[in-house]
C-alpha cells in the first residue's frame, strides 16, 4: 500500500470513529435539486462524448481521404 493510500484509510478510519449523531432535514425540494444535478451531469457528459467522438471519427476520416489520393 502507498504512502498516500495508507494515510487516506487512516483518516477515513479516524473520520468514521468520530462520527455523531446529526438532526437533518430534507425538504421534498431537495430531491428534486438531486435529480436536476444529475440529469444535467448526464446531459453534459453525452455532450462532451458526442464532441470528442465527432472528433475522433474526423481523424480517421482524413486519414482515409489522404490515402486514397496517394
Amino acid at each position: 500500500m502507498t504512502r498516500t493510500a495508507s494515510i487516506a484509510t487512516l483518516v477515513a478510519g479516524s473520520l468514521l470513529a468520530l462520527e455523531q449523531s446529526v438532526h437533518a432535514y430534507l425538504d421534498p425540494g431537495s430531491g428534486s435539486m438531486l435529480l436536476q444535478v444529475l440529469l444535467g451531469g448526464f446531459a453534459a457528459v453525452g455532450v462532451a462524448v458526442r464532441l470528442y467522438w465527432q472528433r475522433g471519427i474526423a481523424r480517421f476520416r482524413r486519414k482515409e481521404v489522404e490515402r486514397s489520393r496517394q
